[in-house]
């Protein structure tokens, strides 16, 4: 047995992402193709927002901080990935499960709140235009990326330690390829009732709160859409929404499918549970650079002159 004082030497096995030998080639590689992308995209994202001063405004301040966050989210979990399925090596230690976990939720809730203060950036900037730079000032943006970095450490430390407490028996496997709270409580041997009240409280409020702040952020926003005179000047203003409204759909309903679905313990719901949380964890970062540059005409144009730069910069080498 396993618990907060016996974890020297004691270790999980992941289930992993599949356990047909013939489909561990293709899995290495989509992933690491993948991963590459997500890093490389997001990063482009934050190089693009730096370098343009046009950029430097509270909207795209909160996108870079959102990428950064998207890059470390996805470094938490993929690259422990690959090395598994690349090495057919699939245990993780107490220590560095916990340690997952901890960065796990820190930065996945992190997205969380980052979406509600976008979506709060852009009901200042639509329905009270003239205030939004006194209310959305530089200190300001600043004391709200602090308070969700603040927010987001206490909650994973919170899970994380109620995780530690726990005792786990012989070598158990986690129904995922990497250390999360519902699969860890699953092959514990203590009484997990504390831990799932915890995430049901606590858990449901990271949630529904942000979720239910952006729902009204977006009744407030169409509102006073729905009341500007122009059609171009709606066109405008929807637009500028787009993106985001877009990051939050796919965000949360890929999130609600992995957490809030319930799911059997046969082969085929944890096929189907992987999945969800694979399009949670991997594909929605990867997709998010995609959705803000191809439907954000500013973005477009930083990325074109980060490139033209660039490429200007190697040809004078």
């Amino acid at each position: 047995m396993a618990g907060g004082n016996h974890t020297n030497s004691f270790e999980f096995l992941l289930w992993g992402l599949s356990e047909r030998p013939e489909q561990q080639h293709i899995l290495f590689l989509l992933f690491l193709w993948m991963y590459v992308i997500t890093v490389a995209g997001n990063l482009l994202i934050v190089l693009a927002i730096g370098a343009n001063k046009h950029l430097h405004t509270p909207m795209y301040f909160f996108l870079a901080s959102l990428s950064c966050a998207d890059i470390l989210f996805t470094t938490t979990t993929v690259p422990k990935a690959l090395v598994d399925i690349h090495t057919m090596r699939r245990s993780i230690s107490y220590a560095g499960c916990l340690t997952q976990l901890y960065f796990f939720l820190t930065f996945g809730d992190m997205d969380i709140f980052l979406l509600a203060t976008m979506a709060y950036d852009r009901f200042v900037a639509i329905c009270h235009p003239l205030h939004y730079t006194m209310i959305m000032n530089f200190q300001r943006c600043i004391f709200m990326v602090i308070a969700c970095w603040t927010l987001t450490n206490f909650v994973a430390m919170t899970h994380t330690f109620l995780i530690f407490r726990l005792s786990f028996c012989s070598k158990k496997t986690i129904p995922d390829f990497f250390c999360d709270l519902g699969p860890l409580m699953k092959v514990s041997c203590s009484d997990t009732q504390v831990n799932e009240l915890v995430l049901l409280f606590l858990g449901g409020a990271v949630i529904l709160i942000p979720f239910l702040l952006i729902l009204v952020s977006y009744i407030q926003i169409v509102s006073a859409i729905l009341r500007v005179p122009s059609t171009q000047g709606r066109l405008k203003a929807f637009s500028t929404c787009g993106s985001h409204l877009s990051v939050v759909a796919l965000f949360f309903g890929t999130l609600i499918r992995a957490y809030l679905c319930p799911s059997s313990s046969s082969s085929n719901s944890m096929v189907e549970d992987t999945a969800a949380v694979v399009m949670y964890t991997v594909v929605t970062p990867l997709l998010n650079p995609f959705i803000y540059s191809l439907q954000n005409k500013d973005m477009k144009e930083a990325l074109v002159r980060l490139f033209r730069g660039t490429v200007s910069f190697l040809r004078g080498q």
